[in-house]
């Protein structure tokens, strides 16, 4: 038998999924819909950070999100940052860390948030 947490979650997801079509950004904050929406959404978000939690990102992830989004390839970001193709593949893979200094050019150039790269 299911417990009562997770009956308000799995009933919170099936009342947004109905409210969804009826709520779009020009929907009145007091529109009786929208309140509903976001109630039903702060008890899923509430749910899942509970049961599943998600980890914060390696640096081979960040690296290769951050890549993929803006279009650019490991040869192209070497190239920027002035270090070889094969130093940015042990970046990508886990075999090495970035020191500091390569760590910042990596945050600026690929726009990632410091304390991301620094798992903090």
């Amino acid at each position: 038998m299911k417990d009562k947490e997770t009956l308000q979650y799995e009933y919170a997801l099936e009342r947004i999924e109905e409210l969804l079509p009826l709520v779009c950004e020009d929907t009145p904050a007091d529109d009786k819909s929208a309140i509903e929406l976001s109630m039903a959404s702060d008890v899923v978000i509430a749910y899942e950070k509970k049961h599943f939690p998600m980890g914060k990102p390696s640096v081979s992830e960040l690296l290769a999100l951050s890549l993929e989004e803006r279009g650019m390839t490991q040869r192209e970001l070497a190239k920027e940052i002035g270090i070889s193709p094969s130093r940015i593949s042990d970046y990508m893979t886990g075999r090495a860390d970035p020191t500091l200094k390569i760590a910042r050019q990596l945050c600026l150039i690929l726009d990632i948030s410091p304390s991301l790269m620094l798992g903090i």
